[in-house]
């Protein structure tokens, strides 16, 4: 359930819009067919599907990496030059934490702010209020070499909290971690996400990461890459370890499942 910020005016403006954007590469293959999907403000959007699908090339679509073949994308009903203005700010937190190893933590959360010409006492004090919201403030002046795997994951995650974002986009950042470390940060991504009413998008391949984390999930599939099915999960946020074990997560994920294996069908079909 969104909050009651969320009024009907901003829910009728949605972050991004792509309107039968698709993308063929240079080699000729097409990595993706014509899609029409609309983000609405403060939703939290899974992308799943099989390997080629095509969802980290739409979610580059959404961060503006890569230009569309054909179509459009537009962000709040705009182009992308307006990007970045108050209101309008997107960050993106990919699968490799990509940290400086030569940079202590505080320093590489900063970096961003950095770049953008913000005094340094104010980034420092941005910096820090960022890793305080991942549970990192006691790891500020280690380097990454001294972090596990999940720690390094937050920093990236305060990195891009730091400049204040309106719409998140994320690649599949807690694929390589082991599972109680996954579902630990699913649930601090999700009450962080609600708290500050971000807009999320979100590539995994876990059913029960997307059923866990998403409002709605997109569902894809191949051959060439496709929306196959969108599935909503109406469920109150922020959502913790009882929604996990719960009766309706259960069959929440059973119904994923079927529905993931039939664009595995159909990819192999196409």
């Amino acid at each position: 359930m969104f909050d009651q910020a969320f009024t009907e005016a901003a829910i009728a403006t949605p972050v991004v819009e792509l309107l039968s954007a698709d993308k063929v590469f240079a080699n000729g293959t097409r990595g993706l067919a014509p899609v029409d999907l609309a983000i609405q403000p403060g939703e939290f959007v899974c992308l799943i599907g099989p390997s080629g699908c095509g969802k980290s090339t739409l979610l580059k679509l959404i961060a503006n990496l890569i230009e569309p073949s054909d179509g459009r994308v537009q962000w709040w009903r705009g182009d992308f030059s307006k990007v970045g203005m108050d209101g309008r700010k997107l960050a993106f937190v990919f699968q490799d934490p990509t940290l400086m190893p030569w940079a202590k933590v505080d320093t590489n959360v900063r970096l961003p702010l950095d770049l953008a010409g913000v005094p340094k006492a104010e980034a420092q004090a941005r910096a820090a209020a960022a890793l305080e919201n991942v549970g990192l403030a006691a790891a500020a002046r280690r380097y990454p070499r001294q972090l596990s795997g999940g720690m390094r994951m937050r920093v990236s995650i305060a990195r891009a909290l730091v400049t204040e974002p309106d719409l998140l986009l994320m690649d599949e950042p807690f694929g390589a971690l082991d599972e109680f470390t996954r579902n630990k940060l699913d649930e601090d991504l999700v009450r962080l996400c609600h708290e500050r009413g971000l807009t999320n998008v979100f590539v995994t391949h876990s059913i029960y990461e997307a059923v866990f984390l998403s409002t709605r999930i997109i569902v894809m599939a191949a051959n060439p890459g496709r929306v196959f099915a969108e599935f909503v999960v109406d469920e109150p946020m922020p959502r913790d370890e009882n929604f996990r074990r719960s009766d309706r997560f259960a069959a929440l994920c059973r119904e994923m499942s079927a529905l993931l294996s039939d664009a595995s069908l159909a990819s192999v079909v196409s």
